[in-house]
């Protein structure tokens, strides 16, 4: 169980999240010790100060979830959330200027938050239900040739999350030596365990707490 649970981002991304359910997020990943938790900029300064001295980090998005702002916009955000406490990023790439074949563009637009993070890890969302198969090999590597930590599916802010293909998919693209990031939809441990099989070594979800309650009955964990 506790294996999985390090695998576990434990993710609070709604607009309308309250600084106390911000508090009940950062106390199950506490118990639990999942990865991190994942929350809006806005929270980081408070989850950071929730998760001192613990072994839980704290990651945060850029550009969510449209991945449109312009590379300087999220440069900004990266090293202000960095300052706040960020030990890891998720950023989403400009959907339109990949899907347009600007690729440059898209490149540079990864290379400045990868920069702006420094040794903070991050994870590049590509947002795999807006893209065929073509353009996830491309994102993918345009990441790996940007110098980002991870591949990630999913905001699931457009319609659609992880599925097993796109997660075999990108680690076929990526190699062994970065990481992919299963999100959208991982709601049940059977959903985490088909995503880790597929090769994802980290889990975006808002249900990490019943994913574990989920694997406690199973002798294999």
């Amino acid at each position: 169980m506790e294996k999985i649970a390090k695998l576990i981002d434990h993710t609070l991304l709604k607009p309308e999240a309250t600084k106390e359910q911000i508090i009940k997020l950062c106390a199950e990943a506490k118990e639990h010790h999942f990865a991190s938790v994942c929350v809006n900029p806005y929270w980081v300064k408070l989850a950071s100060e929730e998760l001192k001295d613990t072994d839980v980090k704290v990651c945060t998005v850029i550009g969510f979830p449209l991945g449109a702002s312009t590379p300087e916009v999220k440069a900004f955000e990266t090293k202000n959330a960095v300052e706040n406490g960020a030990g890891e990023v998720d950023m989403v790439i400009n959907i339109g200027a990949l899907k347009s074949g600007l690729y440059d563009v898209v490149l540079d637009d990864i290379r400045s938050v990868v920069e702006a993070a420094g040794n903070v890890l991050t994870k590049v969302i590509i947002e795999t239900a807006l893209l065929s198969d073509e353009e996830k090999v491309k994102a993918c590597q345009l990441a790996v040739q940007a110098g980002a930590d991870f591949v990630k599916t999913s905001t699931g802010f457009s319609g659609g999350g992880a599925t097993a293909l796109d997660v075999e998919l990108m680690r076929k693209t990526v190699g062994p030596d970065v990481g992919v990031k299963a999100s959208g939809g991982i709601r049940s441990s059977q959903d985490a365990e088909t995503m880790i099989v597929a090769g994802a070594n980290r889990l975006g979800a808002s249900s990490g707490v019943e994913i574990v309650k989920g694997l406690t009955a199973k002798t294999d964990y």
